[in-house]
């Protein structure tokens, strides 16, 4: 087996860092960011593929993680993965979503808010990012993995590597097309919501969590700024409001600013002892546990 350095502690890092821990590697993580201060951590975390490309790898990817995400919430009610059902609405009839083959059950609905026209639903998991990150890291120490918060300026020079740094990728090997889109989402106190709905067109989502419900969102390409905007925040709860109308008396707990990692293609190839894999744009999640398995197997190459 080989020593493995991966380098970012997101959602991608941890989850390869498990995966490959579970085949016998040696694995350390290094990263700028520990965990709960990574874009992961905002992330609303329904499972839905979004600003990810190509779709035939990423619907690939995708069923992998639903099959995944399945399978922990029904045995680990402790990773904070639930299966919830929800609505995708939209203003005219779509047909069939690219990433079909991902899902189970999709039925198609005309019960949709005012404004729109027809919908499907289906059960997703929704992740409640804070509770499962600190999952993840648990998973990695208790199969003898380490987390080390470490600025790098270079890849590590010796072992295999494993390159999960999403926009640190543009500074770290000069990947310049990886760039931000930016994502700001406001966080309510829960009321008792049980299920999600989408409007990907906005996007506008209202996501409950255990304890909490995620509502966004924005999608500014190209955009580096983390300061959450008084008037955006008003315009997200304005469009919220005609997916979920008790969004309009719920309690803000707290305003937050998340940088996707876009890229014309999500980039998951061995470049010697370095396997990259980066650019999951608003997929990051969604994608998470079928690019883990990938990054086993090219690692086992890279030997």
């Amino acid at each position: 087996m080989a020593d493995v350095t991966v380098v970012g502690a997101g959602v991608m890092g941890l989850t390869c860092a498990a995966r490959l821990l579970e085949a016998g590697h040696r694995v350390e993580v290094l990263a700028r960011d520990l965990p709960q201060d990574t874009t992961s951590a905002v992330s609303a975390a329904l499972w839905y593929p979004y600003l990810a490309f190509p779709q035939d790898r990423v619907t690939a990817w995708s069923a992998r993680t639903f099959s995944t995400f399945t399978d922990l919430a029904a045995t680990d009610p402790g990773a904070g993965v639930r299966m919830r059902a929800g609505t995708e609405v939209f203003t005219e009839r779509p047909a069939n979503p690219w990433w079909r083959d991902a899902v189970g059950e999709l039925t198609r609905t005309a019960d949709v808010p005012p404004s729109y026209t027809d919908g499907w639903t289906f059960t997703s998991p929704v992740i409640d990012m804070p509770v499962f990150l600190a999952w993840l890291a648990a998973r990695v120490a208790a199969l003898g993995g380490t987390i080390t918060q470490r600025d790098l300026t270079a890849m590590p020079e010796s072992g295999v590597v494993v390159n999960t740094t999403g926009l640190g990728a543009r500074d770290l090997i000069g990947d310049e097309t990886v760039h931000p889109v930016r994502g700001q989402v406001v966080v309510l106190e829960q009321w008792g919501l049980d299920r999600w709905w989408l409007d990907a067109a906005g996007p506008t989502y209202v996501v409950p969590r255990l304890g909490e419900v995620v509502v966004g969102g924005t999608d500014d390409d190209g955009a580096w700024d983390r300061e959450p905007s008084a008037a955006t925040a008003a315009d997200i709860l304005e469009r919220a409001a005609r997916l979920v109308p008790e969004v309009r008396e719920a309690r803000v707990l707290r305003h937050v600013v998340g940088l996707r990692p876009a890229r014309p293609e999500v980039r998951l190839e061995r470049e010697g002892r370095v396997v990259h894999c980066y650019g999951h744009g608003g997929a990051g999640v969604t994608l998470s546990w079928g690019c883990a398995a990938e990054v086993v197997a090219l690692v086992g190459e890279a030997r």
